[in-house]
């Protein structure tokens, strides 16, 4: 049977960590019974550098559940996408399949059973797909929303309602350690990988306890950094951008002349100041872009590692680092 790794992100989830073991061991151990999965399958507890107990209470977990809690500790925080990384790649060589889902439990743990299947069935990648969003605001629905239809736009391939909920094969996560970037989007870089995929549907629920992770600020970033890591369609825009504004330059001249001959000339400054602001704001906003792309290769060219692991905690090693 197929050894199982379910992976867990966490920073500073002390408040959750010991639900979310409890809860997923009983989700090993109910496949286990039904023999949809190997008995030495464990989860995978990533600690991004919390500065809470995180990591003390991995290791109690790991020393009280040897055989089925593992956990790997960061050096420093790296951020989520980094840190789901680590636990990716360091679980590939020690399972035949792996299912990412945080910490929090807001993702539901009852359709794991759903994805093994699936994978039976020969999918190497199962994406956890959110049936509806009535546990979000009103501003969070219509940001994803406009967020996926932007993504879309721009011509990045996403999986609508989909965050990092899924299962990936052993061979597809190989294939997944093959991209170098640094600056990560999982959920744009899956459907890269190409193979055969399927999606589980389920209803998101309210977080056990603890705050979000991912307040508006980090949404934010985390959605630019999917558009700049995937499209270049943003700078072909201030190209066409320009271009327009050459086209009413032309026309503004033409009318200017037209003025002129005709003796209708209105003196004043207040066109001129906003024609002036309005370049001007364009063109800020057109180097600032431009320059976040010159950012990005900056970061990649230089080859440095996405995290440093310091310790990794396995079954081998028998309840204690």
């Amino acid at each position: 049977m197929d050894k199982l790794a379910i992976v867990v992100p966490c920073y500073n989830e002390e408040e959750v960590l010991k639900t979310a073991s409890q809860a997923l061991r009983g989700v090993l151990k109910d496949l286990i019974c039904k023999q949809k999965i190997a008995e030495d399958s464990f989860i995978l507890f990533v600690n991004d550098g919390s500065k809470d107990r995180t990591w003390e209470l991995i290791e109690e977990e790991h020393r009280a559940f040897p055989r089925q809690v593992c956990g790997v500790k960061l050096a420093g925080n790296v951020g989520h996408q980094f840190a789901l990384t680590a636990g990716l790649l360091t679980a590939k060589d020690m399972s035949d399949v792996t299912i990412s889902i945080d910490a929090d439990l807001q993702d539901d743990v009852a359709v794991i059973e759903e994805m093994i299947d699936k994978f039976h069935d020969g999918c190497d990648i199962v994406y956890g797909v959110r049936r509806e969003r009535k546990t979000d605001t009103f501003f969070k629905r219509t940001t994803a929303l406009a967020f996926y239809k932007l993504m879309r736009l721009m011509g990045v391939k996403t999986v609508y309602n989909h965050a990092d909920f899924r299962l990936m094969s052993r061979r597809a996560v190989e294939e997944f350690s093959k991209y170098k970037e640094t600056n990560l989007f999982l959920r744009g870089l899956m459907p890269l990988i190409g193979y055969r995929t399927d999606v589980v549907y389920y209803d998101r629920k309210e977080r056990v306890a603890g705050e979000s992770k991912y307040p508006l600020k980090k949404m934010l970033s985390l959605a630019f950094n999917g558009i700049s890591s995937f499209s270049v369609k943003p700078i072909s825009l201030i190209l066409g951008m320009g271009v327009l504004i050459v086209l009413f330059s032309v026309l503004a001249a033409v009318y200017a002349l037209i003025s002129y001959f005709t003796g209708h000339v209105v003196q004043g400054w207040t066109s001129l100041i906003l024609s002036i602001w309005f370049l001007g704001g364009v063109q800020l906003l057109a180097i600032g872009l431009v320059g976040q792309y010159i950012g990005k290769i900056y970061m990649e060219v230089k080859g440095r590692p996405r995290y440093n692991i310091e310790t990794v905690l396995t079954a081998d090693d028998e309840g204690g680092a």
